[in-house]
């Protein structure tokens, strides 16, 4: 029996033994990875992660067991675990998934230059270039360090419902760290990429040239940057500062799951009940979404671990709490339908409600528009630190690369520039959103055991009025 036979074969078992919803994913994850520290290969790494993960709703409960042997002998003992897991649990409320269509499709992210066939020694030789080049601009480089990986997914989910879904989703990932120091200080600065596609990727990033001018900005922020300036005054963020106040304070509240209580002891809670829906959580030029269908992004899938058809969700919109990430569990409890947001990092977890491409949707203003308007302010165009509270409430982030913003001209650059700012307060100061845009890679990390899951976060630059800065 193939490993495809093999899943249909296990819902179809699970359900002859009383489960009365079944479903099976299985993965087969192809991975390579190197590290790069000051020019010399320090990890180099090629395999592959392949089994099977196995979900029932038994009475109520849910039981989910995973293996890797993928035999018939093995898929039998994955059923009777993941029923007998369900039993244990027995539950006063019931759970119940939301009624969804049993879609068969088949999808794949095409490649122009197939990413796990290309040798790894072209990859290899790409990123010491970059570092060749690095290392001729003469600065004071105390680290520099370069990690890449590729992945290829191939997955085939088969639910009770009637779902078969097979898909293939290959996915490029660089990350770069630069240490510049400079009369006894020290300026750091990195930044993931990442692209759902072949090798193409490379080219696609300009990698090249983002990692030199990020080299260029930290000598000058060492050389020439002064002390932030403090006070009440205007702020222009830039598409990584957006980004991640994106991700960190409308996607993550607006997970259903937190606002359930459910990952209050692992990844917290949220600031938003399920009855916050309309309510005021910024200016009205905000609307922020999380998309998987936007092309080439490492987050990129068309329909979820549930089997649910993919679409952008708008979380926030024209300022106002829009609608929640949910799965079949939490839509059934919440009374609405699953808008295809469960996701797991590979075949041995389960799906739980997770963020893609979460990202600021883009306008009309210019980033010199939106500069010549500020008499007094910071334009931070990246961010070395953040943090937020529990509830995704109480959000700090600082500047890496900044500069002070007077009578409508950029100026010189300032360091450590920190704004402080309850979620609210900080969409509600949003005035003005430009039409530039840009994505950054990251990983989001959640539940027990920690699932650190491929997402992208971003936007364009926006401008906040009248925050007070230090």
């Amino acid at each position: 029996m193939s490993e495809l036979d093999l899943v249909e074969w296990v819902v179809e078992e699970a359900r002859n033994r009383g489960a009365s919803y079944a479903e099976a994913r299985y993965e087969n994850q192809r991975q390579e990875q190197f590290l790069l520290k000051n020019g010399i290969l320090d990890v180099l790494f090629n395999g592959n992660d392949r089994g099977m993960g196995v979900r029932v709703l038994y009475d109520g409960a849910l039981g989910f067991a995973a293996g890797n042997d993928v035999t018939k002998d093995g898929a039998r003992t994955l059923v009777e675990d993941a029923i007998a897991i369900a039993k244990s649990g027995s539950r006063k409320q019931k759970i119940v998934f939301t009624e969804e269509p049993g879609v068969e499709a088949e999808w794949k992210v095409p490649e122009k230059k197939p990413l796990l066939d290309t040798p790894i020694e072209e990859k290899l030789e790409a990123v010491n270039h970059i570092d060749r080049e690095l290392t001729d601009l003469g600065l004071n480089l105390a680290a520099r360090i370069f990690s890449w990986s590729g992945t290829g997914i191939d997955k085939y989910f088969v639910n009770s419902d009637g779902a078969k879904i097979r898909s293939y989703s290959p996915r490029a990932r660089m990350l770069y760290f630069l240490t510049v120091v400079h009369n006894g200080d020290v300026e750091q600065g990195s930044r993931q990429l990442g692209y759902g596609g072949g090798w193409e990727a490379f080219s696609a990033w300009d990698a090249m040239n983002r990692v030199l001018d990020e080299a260029r900005s930290l000598q000058k922020s060492l050389e020439k940057g002064k002390k932030s300036p403090e006070g009440r005054m205007d702020l222009v963020a830039g598409p990584q500062v957006t980004g991640i106040a994106s991700h960190e304070s409308c996607g993550h509240p607006t997970e259903a799951d937190r606002i359930l209580g459910r990952e209050a002891s692992q990844a917290g809670k949220s600031f938003i009940t399920p009855d916050s829906i309309g309510d005021r959580i910024g200016s009205d030029v905000v609307t922020v979404v999380d998309d998987p269908t936007v092309p080439n992004t490492i987050a990129y899938y068309e329909y979820d671990d549930e089997g649910v058809k993919a679409r952008r969700r708008y979380l926030y919109k024209d300022g106002l709490i829009n609608e929640f990430l949910q799965n079949r569990e939490t839509a059934s409890v919440l009374g609405t339908q699953s808008n295809g947001a469960a996701r797991a990092v590979n075949y041995n977890v389960e799906a739980i409600v997770r963020m893609a491409n979460t990202f600021v949707e883009p306008q009309d203003w210019r980033v010199e528009e939106m500069i010549e308007d500020v008499k007094d302010g910071i334009y931070m165009k990246s961010f070395s630190e953040w943090n937020i509270d529990d509830k995704r409430y109480n959000g700090k982030y600082v500047g890496r690369e900044a500069y002070r913003i007077e009578n409508g001209e950029i100026g010189a650059p300032v360091r450590n520039t920190v704004v402080e700012l309850t979620t609210p307060a900080w969409w509600s100061a949003v005035d003005a959103v430009g039409k530039d845009f840009e994505f950054e890679a990251g990983f989001c990390g959640k539940s027990d055991p920690t699932q650190s899951l491929d997402a992208m976060l971003g936007g364009p630059t926006i401008r906040l009025r009248d925050v007070y800065l230090r």
